[in-house]
């Protein structure tokens, strides 16, 4: 059984999980192009925890109150429970951070408990009802033709080490290696990460 990403009101399964059971296979061939998702621009502020949003971060705690608004006087509408996750900082209210996640859903943290490590889940639109339904190649070198060092599945949660603006770098486990960029969220569409 799967933990939740996050839980409450909005309880949402990630099937196979997208942070304990990492599947990873040689690859015999490779995976057809996906679409990819829909997100805002870049900010051009630094990734850190206090710049202007939009922008993404990372959860630092493995529970995390998601309100309804910026302060503490505001209904919890659900819990984060995984730390390393992505979410798109969308707003700041003095120490609140209005977040998206993954899935588009919205709320306030306290600004404290986000990182400006950079994470990433991948593919995690092909999730659906629980079951991930793709495996991305993990790649030796940032192209299309290079050798697969492993089969990645959606919803898998990725340490983000840079990106260039088509491939990312990534760890994932103990298997690090290039995914195409717009198969990961937790970057935006022609972002450079260093």
């Amino acid at each position: 059984m799967s933990e939740p990403l996050r839980s409450g009101k909005f309880e949402v399964l990630n099937g196979l999980a997208a942070f304990a059971a990492v599947t990873m296979a040689v690859l015999a061939g490779s995976a057809p192009a996906l679409a990819q998702p829909v997100s805002q621009p870049p900010s051009q502020a630094p990734a850190g925890a206090n710049q202007p949003a939009p922008r993404f971060a990372s959860l630092k705690s493995d529970r995390v109150n998601v309100r309804r608004g910026p302060g503490p006087e505001h209904a919890i509408e659900w819990v984060f429970r995984r730390a390393g996750l992505p979410v798109e900082v969308i707003a700041t209210a003095d120490i609140w951070r209005r977040v998206r996640d993954s899935e588009g859903a919205t709320g306030w943290v306290l600004g404290s408990l986000l990182s400006a490590r950079r994470t990433a889940l991948i593919e995690p639109w092909e999730v659906k009802g629980g079951v991930a339904r793709t495996q991305v190649p993990l790649m030796s070198t940032d192209s299309e033709n290079a050798t697969a060092l492993a089969q990645v599945e959606a919803g898998v949660l990725a340490n983000v080490k840079s990106c260039d603006s088509k491939w990312c770098f990534v760890n994932v486990a103990n298997y690090s290696g290039y995914i195409q960029q717009h198969r990961v969220w937790g970057v935006y569409k022609g972002e450079v990460v260093r």
